[in-house]
This record gives C-alpha cells, sequence and structure tokens, in this order.
C-alpha cells in the first residue's frame, strides 16, 4: 500500500435546533401558557484512532466531513432530537493542526484516543424556557448557534521506536531487512526507499520493538533538497538514532566522516531538538574489511568524530554483528521506557459546553 503521512481535510459541526415558539391551546383551557420546547444540540466531530488502518490515503478521496444538525423543538415542550456526533477514524501516530491558524490541536498515539476537532452548534431557547412570573406568556425564543468548522491538517508520524537515519546507500534498506521481517526494496542508487519501512525486531518473549528505515537524506533535506521534509518528520517521534555509516572504502569520494556531519547538519536545521536525541554510530558493510582494519577503523572514527557514544560495526549484508546491535537496543528501550511514561492523547479542541 502507498504510504501517505499528509492529508487536509474539513470537518463541520452540525448547527443547534431552534427553538419553538408554541401556545398550549385546548378547549376549555383559556391561559395555556407557552409550551415551546428547546432545540437539540448539533453533532460534534472526533478524530479516533483505528490500529486497522496504517496510512492517511483515504483522505485523498473524501475531504470534507459533516456531523448532523440538532432538530428545533416543538410545541408540547418536545425537546429537539439532538446531532449526531461524526467519528472519522485515523491511524495512530496522527497529528492534527489547524490549517489555517496553525494552532497544533492534538494527537492521537494509542488505539481507541480520541480527540475533539469541531464542536456541535448550542441548542436554542424555546419560549417555555423564558416563561417566568411576571412574564407569563412570552414571545421570545433563540436560535441555535452554528457549530464549529475547521480545515484541518493531519500528519502521521510513525510510531517507531528506533529509527534509522543515513545518507543514501549507507545499507538502511538492507539492515532492516536482516533484522525483521520487512522487505523494502534494494538497489544501489539514491532513495531507492521512497517511503519510510517500518519492521518488528523481535528479541524474545515480549521481547520487541518497532524500528523504521528514514528513506535517505540529503544535504539540503532540512530545506526541501531531495525528500527532505517529508522524512525527516519522521524521526520526532523516535526514542533512539541509530546513525548508519558506509564504511567499506569502496568508493574513495565518500568519507564516511564528510557522511556523518552532513546528516548531523541536516537533523539539527530541521529541528535542534534532533541534536540531543539519544544517537548511536553503526558502521556498516564491515564484511568487505580486511580483520586486521576493523580495530583500526573503530579507533580512527573515534578519534576523527570524537564519538564517546556507542560505536558498533556491522555487515547487513551477512548478518554479522546485527543481533548483538539489536540485543542492545532492546535493553537500552527497555531502560529508556522505565525512565519514561507512557504518553496519552493531548486533548485539544473547542472548550466544553
Amino acid at each position: 500500500m502507498k504510504f501517505v503521512d499528509y492529508a487536509k481535510i474539513h470537518v463541520a459541526a452540525g448547527k443547534g435546533g431552534d427553538g419553538c415558539l408554541s401556545f398550549r391551546r385546548e378547549k376549555f383551557i383559556e391561559f395555556g401558557g407557552p409550551d415551546g420546547g428547546d432545540g437539540g444540540d448539533g453533532g460534534s466531530v472526533y478524530l479516533r484512532t483505528d490500529p486497522r488502518l496504517n496510512t492517511l490515503i483515504d483522505f485523498r478521496y473524501k475531504r470534507h466531513f459533516k456531523a448532523t444538525n440538532g432538530q428545533p423543538g416543538a410545541g408540547r415542550d418536545r425537546i429537539g432530537k439532538s446531532g449526531q456526533d461524526l467519528v472519522i477514524a485515523v491511524p495512530c501516530g496522527t497529528v492534527v493542526h489547524d490549517e489555517v491558524t496553525g494552532e497544533a490541536i492534538g494527537e492521537l498515539l494509542e488505539a481507541g484516543d480520541e480527540l475533539l476537532v469541531a464542536r456541535g452548534g448550542r441548542h436554542g431557547f424555546g419560549n417555555a424556557y423564558f416563561k417566568s412570573s411576571t412574564n407569563r406568556a412570552p414571545r421570545r425564543i433563540t436560535k441555535g448557534t452554528p457549530g464549529e468548522a475547521r480545515e484541518l491538517r493531519l500528519e502521521l508520524k510513525l510510531l517507531a521506536d528506533v529509527g534509522l537515519v543515513g545518507l543514501p546507500n549507507a545499507g538502511k534498506s538492507t539492515l532492516i531487512s536482516r533484522v525483521s521481517a520487512a522487505r523494502p526494496k534494494i538497489a544501489d542508487y539514491p532513495f531507492t526507499t521512497l517511503h519510510p519501512v517500518l519492521g518488528v525486531v523481535s528479541l524474545g518473549p515480549e521481547r520487541s520493538f518497532v524500528i523504521a528505515d528514514i528513506p535517505g537524506i540529503i544535504e539540503g533535506a532540512a530545506e526541501g533538497a531531495g525528500l527532505g521534509l517529508t522524512f525527516l518528520r519522521h524521526v520526532d517521534r523516535t526514542k533512539l538514532l541509530l546513525h548508519v555509516l558506509d564504511v567499506s572504502e569502496l568508493d574513495p569520494a565518500r568519507d564516511p566522516v564528510q557522511d556523518f556531519k552532513t546528516l548531523g547538519r541536516e537533523l539539527v536545521k530541521y529541528d535542534a531538538r534532533l541534536a540531543k536525541r539519544e544517537r548511536w554510530l553503526v558502521m556498516n558493510k564491515a564484511d568487505v574489511l580486511p580483520p586486521e582494519k576493523r580495530a583500526e577503523l573503530l579507533r580512527g572514527m573515534r578519534r576523527r568524530l570524537r564519538w564517546k557514544g556507542p560505536v558498533y560495526l556491522v555487515s547487513a549484508a551477512t548478518g554479522e554483528g546485527c543481533e548483538a546491535l539489536m540485543q542492545a537496543v532492546g535493553a537500552r528501550l527497555a531502560e529508556l521506557q522505565a525512565e519514561t511514561p507512557a504518553p496519552n492523547a493531548t486533548q485539544g479542541g473547542p472548550d466544553g459546553h
């Protein structure tokens, strides 16, 4: 299925029903009094996560959503029926913004999370509501108020625990296919991966995590070059980034140190907070290096990059070092999970009534 991570939709809540102007008129009852009922509230619009969905592609074909209006009141103190709420299904990981104001309305992370995005209009009052000891025959009513209408921007952020980042052809697709059941397209040209690929890494009973192959980033990605911002947003939620470098030395013009610095600059330009995200260095394609050069390479890369974090030398092609890397990642994620409470959906939107 095509991965769609961005959509714009229009939502409109229902209008509140008008109040009714009516008087009780029955034979032998001279002063029946007012009996106009109130209208019903308009239906509201909600977004609710559905774990069966994994893209926003449906919103490419249907963009307008409207809840039903409240019915007007009627005589004999009959209250109008309220409009039915409209619930729109979205995938987990959907972030919602008001397209006009840019306001962040909320985000939906877990299955069943719900977010109010447009509140239904208030009902109007019938003339029976205004009856008092000094006004026994009021002819006053109020009309229902309009429901809210909004232009929304929906953005789907992958709910991966670990993100693989690196320049094109660093071997990320091969690595994710090695450690999970994901089968991305792999070829020797830039931007083979045209959409993020999710894989589940299983380490044993009740020990698994989700890893995402973030498509290749080139210099200038933060300004929109290449696939740029389309996919940089997907590193936002990952707890840990694995920075994959090609250290095969097959391309003399390619310097892994410069590759590392290029990607680091793009992450910082996109969001300075990413500079503080925990990042591990994964040097890939070790299978083409002679054994005697590997220790020297590890020392040299640490020195040139002034790197003090974890470093792993792996071969995604042969699987060498991949199991140890995934076990270490799993252990680190367990530590982070213990430190950080599970996130909940932010309940934004209009004020209640």
